[in-house]
């Protein structure tokens, strides 16, 4: 098994791995029907959100055929049964993690991502912070994984309390990684909490954020913004050493306005979100056990391996373009590099064509993609670039549809 983050050798060629898994992929793909009823179209923006498949379809239409009722608030046998999903789904979701259930974790339902990293702020690390506390956050990642903790710094200030906040610093040598040695600098006697990114939304790159925990030592809280990783590569807590985890269901082929926080409780207090929490999302975790019980029967890891090849093949042509410019790691371009790490996520942009022309270009031909700034943080890119997204149905043929397509506009511009 090789160390996360890093490409086994069998993933340096894209087309061994993509007639390997040709098979297993047509299995994947016959069972959304979105993409069956729809074969001219071509859907590649699955880190905006996931299609469905017909288990986790299945999965919601019986619970509210049979089942639906308010879990935790009546007596009688549908919400007794429906408490017991809510319950079960918390164990259901530590384990897909990884977690052995040795500690005292816990895990807390949340509209998605956003929501949940906001929860972490404002519910624990206001909690946890002192006068004088440092921490480092990402600030070229996604807003949701930045603002939470600046709006949690600023709340503590307006009570008197000065945290020093630092960007959490990337290599200067176009591997896209998180910068080690110099968020080793950065570290006080005060660091007390480092937010990170496990898959970049924009350029693809897996951070290797097991680093992490070897850099800041043992006292330091880790938050993981997991909403590119989870369902699409397998999420080890016991290699990662963080102390929250936290995802949206909806890009990981649930339905949306359901996500998870994950918290290990062993640094600084327990988390509890703060409030009365009202009646929970029940379709929607009743969706996420779904949709992880059929992660675990497609098999995460040929998942990971599938997106790997398909946005090492579309790399690889649009270096080969001069037309476009690739966002991200320049180093992973080569299909024998050792930093091809793009989990399924690949943004460009046309040297001479806008991002949301191009956009609209590729509608027209039948290819869905995104085209926007991407929702940068503050040190992020701001001009806007199109972004190609792959999950396990995706087939080769639409990833050679979007190349053709792209060819054709280099010859035309």
């Amino acid at each position: 098994m090789t160390a996360p983050g890093l490409v086994s050798s069998q993933l340096t060629d894209p087309t061994a791995v993509i007639e390997r898994l040709a098979a297993w992929n047509r299995e994947v793909r016959a069972q959304f029907p979105i993409l069956t009823g729809h074969p001219d179209r071509a859907y590649l923006d699955s880190s905006a959100t996931a299609q469905k498949p017909q288990a986790v379809i299945d999965a919601v239409n019986d619970y509210l055929c049979t089942t639906n009722a308010n879990a935790g608030r009546g007596t009688y046998t549908w919400a007794n049964a429906t408490t017991d999903i809510v319950e079960q789904a918390r164990g259901r979701v530590a384990r897909f993690l990884g977690d052995t259930g040795a500690g005292d974790s816990t895990v807390t339902f949340t509209s998605g991502t956003s929501s949940g990293l906001r929860r972490v702020a404002l519910d624990w690390l206001t909690t946890h912070l002192r006068d004088g506390d440092h921490i480092i956050v990402p600030f070229a990642d996604h807003q949701a994984n930045l603002l939470p903790w600046t709006e949690a710094v600023d709340m503590l200030s307006a009570r008197g309390i000065d945290v020093r906040v630092d960007a959490l610093p990337y290599e200067s040598t176009g591997t896209g990684d998180y910068d080690i040695d110099a968020l080793r600098r950065l570290l006080t006697p005060r660091t007390t909490f480092i937010a990170a990114t496990h898959v970049h939304h924009v350029y693809g790159n897996d951070m290797n954020v097991h680093r992490l925990r070897d850099a800041v030592g043992p006292d330091v809280a880790i938050c993981l913004d997991a909403a590119q990783s989870a369902g699409h590569l397998p999420v080890d807590l016991e290699v990662l050493d963080v102390d929250f985890v936290v995802f949206s269901g909806h890009k990981a082929m649930a339905l949306p306005g359901i996500g998870a926080i994950w918290a290990r409780n062993r640094r600084g207090p327990r988390f509890a979100p703060n409030g009365w929490s009202g009646t929970p999302n029940t379709s929607g975790i009743v969706s996420l056990c779904a949709a992880l019980d059929w992660f675990d029967a497609v098999g995460l890891d040929r998942i990971h391996q599938w997106t790997l090849a398909l946005g090492a093949m579309l790399t690889d042509a649009l270096a080969s373009m001069d037309a476009y410019e690739i966002l991200g790691c320049q180093s992973s371009l080569s299909l024998d590099s050792q930093v091809q790490r793009r989990v399924g996520i690949v943004t460009f942009r046309h040297r001479s064509i806008s991002s949301n022309d191009l956009g609209f270009i590729l509608d027209s031909r039948g290819l869905m993609v995104r085209a926007d700034g991407h929702c940068q943080g503050r040190d992020g890119e701001k001009t806007a670039s199109v972004r190609a997204s792959m999950h396990a149905y995706t087939s080769a043929d639409e990833v050679h549809r979007l190349i053709e397509v792209l060819r054709e506009l280099e010859s035309a511009s």
